[in-house]
């Protein structure tokens, strides 16, 4: 996106009161306004201004527990991922930013798939997308970021509407990083993505093909599930010499944790859409 269309739709889209929202949120960037991942503030502005109505209207997000995010300081928000498409990490992003007290813009760590996409894994990056790697993650941890993580990657995305709200294995990463950087772990429970886009099979010979995780067969829509988001209370695991086994425990620990959090969404719903 040049600089003058970035100028024109940032002027015509962002209000006043979103603008001034954003600028609460500090991000080191430098004079063209960019991190050294690609963040661009104005971008971000410009996606959330479009993206408030899809948020609010569209899917209807309601959100507990907010406030357990940490206001400052490294923290990893940890949720289960679905719905084929990363529609659950964009509505986890936008409800920390749009939050009253101490906003916050999180970074994702998506699948080595998605940069690989023209022009989306740029448009990814300059929204504050990194590449899921230990080596990323542990840079911005240090900077003191907010990091959103699906440990089911692609497992948890990519799996069938017979397997809603099933967990998928997690992996071990994140607790990892968790304990080497001192950084408490938030869980979140997704409820309502998972009946986004119901996938009820997987052309996986057509996958390989294409060379991508997964070819859903699916709607070729997205169904406006009312969608609800439960954060946990922070998880502090201390940084002690471990067996595999026992960083598998921890891990354990906080999947049982979404998993409780899902349950209560499921719970407090009347329905899909309602």
């Amino acid at each position: 996106m040049s600089m003058s269309l970035k100028s024109f739709l940032k002027e015509k889209l962002v209000t006043k009161e979103l603008n001034a929202q954003l600028d609460k949120i500090k991000k080191p960037v430098g004079s063209l306004g960019y991190d050294p991942w690609g963040f661009n503030t104005d971008t971000n502005k410009i996606v959330l201004s479009l993206f408030s109505g899809i948020y609010n209207k569209y899917f209807r997000v309601e959100t507990t527990g907010i406030e357990h995010v940490p206001d400052t300081g490294p923290v990893l928000i940890v949720a289960n991922h679905s719905g084929q498409l990363p529609i659950d990490g964009a509505l986890i992003a936008y409800a920390m930013t749009n939050r009253k007290k101490a906003p916050r813009l999180p970074r994702a760590m998506i699948e080595r798939f998605f940069p690989t996409v023209p022009f989306l894994g740029n448009f990814l990056n300059q929204v504050g997308a990194v590449l899921g790697d230990p080596i990323n993650c542990a840079r911005m941890l240090e900077n003191g970021e907010a990091i959103v993580v699906f440990p089911e990657g692609i497992r948890g995305s990519g799996k069938l509407y017979k397997d809603r709200y099933q967990l998928q294995r997690f992996g071990n990463g994140f607790v990892h990083l968790a304990m080497k950087h001192n950084t408490p772990i938030v869980p979140v429970g997704v409820v309502g993505c998972e009946e986004t886009i119901p996938a009820l099979a997987n052309i996986k010979p057509l996958a390989k093909l294409l060379n991508v995780p997964y070819v859903p067969v699916a709607l070729p829509v997205i169904l406006p599930a009312k969608v609800r988001l439960n954060f946990g209370k922070p998880i502090h695991f201390k940084n002690e010499d471990l067996t595999e086994e026992q960083v598998t425990r921890r891990v354990e620990k906080v999947k049982s944790a979404i998993s409780d959090l899902i349950a209560k969404g499921l719970n407090d719903r009347q329905g899909i859409f309602e």
